[in-house]
């Protein structure tokens, strides 16, 4: 652990030298300033763990100076010193930001627990907010990939509702799309940034149990309320709380959260008593809650409440620009986490990426990247390693087709192979299975010997090539 180190700024030499070794007695390294001028150029040094002001330093005050102490180094205790004590420089030294306030003469042991206290205070506070700057950072607007027009719109959009006082927000988009991204970046770019981020999926909770979560409940409200609790509204006061997958909210707390959002407080379950919060609702779904009105299934009061700011995110195959972006972003991310020696994606590979459905969205590019390169070995990724054919379903679902009828075997004539060849059935007939067999293999020379690549230039999917070439392998 690094030793903590203490400003002190003092006009008094003797009294300064004198807390130097007490500090170093105690195992702190000790800074020294002797005015307020040499104690602000010393405010563009690195922040110490503590600083000892002196009220009066000559003819100036530590008072002038301790709101520029306060403004540099937020996290950082000031604690005032003064031969001259009184009710009043006490509190007008908290009013302007002091941690607590010490009488002169100081008081060793005194010193001593104040100190081991405000240092862990200013400590935790430090990585509290060196936290929340990586958070800032991590979910920043600019940390979303967005290459494509209809990306930039989406966050143009979320960026002025950052910005904005708007309490409620409605994200709609598919399954995958970065819906909780952005919310993330909308709560991290405003001014609730130092207050909690909460998430409830609104689908992953049993509905019994979806209220307490949300509202909190006492003690002994229900069977297993065995000590109080607060709910996440609560808890996110003055942030944000997510509703990912809003549409799936039972119909009974859906009127409950209406009056929630509209009142701006709540009871928590088995109490009376009313709690008042200010959180931004940020709610989401890949549902159409529209229709979900009209069965009766969502309330409209609500719809109408939470859609004061929609924004839609538009689904991966709508802003193609994105998708190799997204990919070396993964690439990037995994190669420090696999320790794998990739360089990046050959050709073949990205015309795959490109021209796949991506059913699954952002989700489902991450995932096929995080496969590859966990079986990548160094140099390009390639078309086999994103393994997009395994599994992964297309429009219409793959099945193994039946085999085909014998045929009866016919005298074959030779066919001419050419790349704009149109074949006309020879005079003397022709074998299927051998004209199949002719096909296959021309496909697979082409192919290199890869079965999805041979699938795709004969308009088949890689399960009923792979048939036909065990059952030729048979024959």
């Amino acid at each position: 652990m690094s030793q903590r180190n203490i400003l002190i700024i003092d006009d008094d030499p003797a009294l300064r030298l004198g807390l130097v070794e007490t500090l170093r007695a105690l195992g702190y390294g000790a800074q020294e300033a002797a005015s307020v001028a040499a104690a602000r150029e010393m405010l563009a040094s690195s922040a110490p763990n503590a600083v000892l002001l002196d009220l009066q330093l000559g003819t100036e005050s530590g008072l002038d100076l301790l709101p520029d102490l306060v403004a540099t180094w937020p996290e950082t205790p000031v604690l005032m010193m003064t031969a001259h004590g009184s009710v009043e420089s006490a509190v007008r030294a908290m009013q302007r930001g002091a941690e607590t306030y010490l009488q002169k003469p100081l008081n060793i042991d005194e010193l001593e627990i104040v100190l081991a206290r405000v240092c862990t205070t200013g400590s935790l506070k430090k990585q509290v907010v060196e936290r929340r700057k990586r958070k800032q950072k991590e979910f920043s607007f600019a940390s979303i990939v967005a290459h494509s027009e209809a990306m930039k719109r989406v966050l143009d959009q979320a960026g002025r509702v950052a910005e904005s006082p708007a309490s409620t927000v409605l994200l709609l988009g598919e399954s995958g799309t970065g819906k909780g991204m952005v919310a993330r970046a909308i709560h991290y770019a405003s001014a609730r940034a130092p207050c909690p981020f909460h998430t409830v999926t609104c689908s992953a909770i049993p509905e019994h149990l979806l209220e307490a979560e949300l509202m909190g409940h006492e003690k002994g409200a229900f069977t297993d309320a065995k000590e109080k609790r607060h709910g996440v509204f609560e808890a996110a006061d003055g942030g944000t709380v997510f509703l990912d997958e809003i549409g799936d909210m039972p119909l009974a707390l859906q009127a409950k959260l209406l009056g929630v959002l509209e009142e701006r407080s709540f009871s928590r379950i088995g109490s009376t008593e009313t709690v008042s919060i200010d959180v931004r609702i940020i709610a989401a779904t890949h549902r159409d809650l529209n229709a979900l009105v009209e069965e009766g299934k969502f309330r409209a009061d609500l719809l109408y409440r939470l859609r004061v700011v929609p924004i839609v995110i538009p689904p991966l195959r709508d802003r193609r620009e994105d998708i190799l972006p997204l990919a070396d972003r993964f690439i990037r991310h995994f190669i420090g986490e696999f320790g794998r020696p990739v360089e990046g994606l050959s050709e073949m590979a990205k015309n795959r990426l490109r021209t796949h459905p991506w059913p699954g969205n952002v989700r489902e590019l991450r995932n096929v990247m995080e496969r590859a390169m966990l079986f990548a070995h160094e140099g390009l990724l390639q078309e086999d390693d994103l393994l997009l054919d395994d599994g992964y379903p297309t429009a219409a679902p793959r099945h193994v087709p039946a085999p085909p009828p014998p045929q009866p075997r016919m005298a074959s004539a030779p066919l001419p192979i050419t790349d704009d060849a149109i074949y006309t059935l020879p005079s003397g007939g022709v074998s299927l299975e051998d004209l199949e067999r002719h096909l296959i293999h021309q496909a697979m020379e082409r192919a290199g010997g890869n079965k999805s690549r041979a699938a795709r230039i004969l308009g088949i999917s890689r399960d009923q090539i792979r048939y036909r070439l065990d059952k030729m392998s048979k024959a």
